[in-house]
């Protein structure tokens, strides 16, 4: 089936907007999954129809189209505990004001609030990002966290989130939540959990990176199937694990990315582990037929030369079609 190929610009939000829709569209892709940071786009301009009208125009002049837009570093504020020197060096000074924590997730929340009407007016249905999470600071389990400490945690979620969900519903927007370490859903156990702490309501589906998997050793493939029905938005990212020499290790030891001796890497896309032919398989065998997003992420590549060569690798597996026929039909003799 046939399904837009998309650059996430997030990675490139050092740029000028209008930059990086003239390489999409000059490498051949045929959108962009928009990030609310940079100068790329502005939730809280969601009314502004002059402004919007802009964002279109240039999409336009290069060929592009949108279907999602993405707001995960403010996402990310909404749940987080604690609140430090790693949001400040990710927030605008709107969401950061004089950094009290609390005000801090106040205003995060209703950032993703204006994203979801900044969605609606760009006729877009799908918002991605990230949620933060109050408990991800105890997945080390020492000191021992207790039962009753994790379920506040997803309780925090459902408290902090559902009322964003419900602006989500007012517009008709969906959130897809980028099962990714450090938030409140982070491998297969914690999506399940996250889902029904929320009641399993439409709104919140998830944002499919087998980059995050990988490295757990949990099968991004499998996790298609069991979660069929919330892959609302696929993101093309890779990794690349090096854990064989009995050094590397799989935490990736406070190095920096690239430095040969972490236990894995986030690497352009087709450079990895990740199993691309089965899982794009499994997208047709759920019928998946919003985009595929390449997320561009190797510090060991330029991203000149890496988000073009994506898109190529990405394009060849994306036009796998699923036969109409089985290939034993021939054998019937009536």
């Amino acid at each position: 089936m046939a399904r837009p190929i998309t650059l996430f610009t997030g990675q490139w939000a050092d740029l000028p907007f209008e930059e990086v829709a003239r390489l999409a569209g000059q490498w051949g892709y045929d959108g962009l999954e928009i990030a609310c940071w940079g100068d790329h786009l502005d939730p809280n301009r969601w009314d502004d129809e002059k402004y919007i009208q802009g964002k279109i125009e240039i999409l336009d002049r290069y060929g592009l189209k949108v279907w999602t837009i993405s707001n995960h570093l403010k996402g990310q504020a909404v749940c987080d505990d604690p609140i430090d020197a790693r949001h400040r060096d990710i927030l605008p000074d709107s969401v950061w004001g004089d950094g009290d924590p609390e005000g801090v997730r106040t205003r995060a929340a209703e950032e993703l609030k204006n994203t979801a009407r900044l969605a609606a007016r760009l006729n877009v249905q799908t918002v991605t990002g990230f949620t933060g999470s109050s408990i991800w600071k105890y997945v080390a389990m020492f000191p021992p966290a207790s039962e009753a400490m994790v379920e506040a945690g997803y309780q925090d979620f459902a408290d902090r989130w559902n009322p964003i969900l419900d602006v989500f519903d007012e517009v008709g927007v969906r959130f897809a939540h980028e099962v990714h370490p450090s938030e409140i859903a982070y491998d297969y156990w914690s999506t399940q959990r996250a889902l029904q702490a929320i009641g399993h309501r439409k709104a919140f589906g998830l944002n499919w990176d087998p980059s995050h998997m990988v490295w757990q050793d949990i099968d991004p493939v499998g996790f298609l199937w069991d979660f069929q029905d919330r892959i609302y938005h696929v993101h093309c990212k890779d990794t690349k694990k090096r854990l064989d020499n009995g050094r590397n290790g799989r935490l990736g030891s406070h190095l920096p990315w690239a430095d040969p001796r972490r236990g894995w890497d986030f690497i352009s896309t087709g450079h990895g582990d990740v199993p691309w032919e089965n899982a794009f398989r499994m997208l047709n065998s759920i019928n998946y037929s919003g985009p595929l997003s390449v997320e561009w992420e190797d510090a060991g590549m330029d991203r000149l030369v890496g988000a073009p060569e994506a898109l190529g690798f990405v394009r060849k597996l994306a036009t796998y079609e699923p036969s109409n026929a089985a290939f034993d039909a021939a054998f019937s003799t009536n």
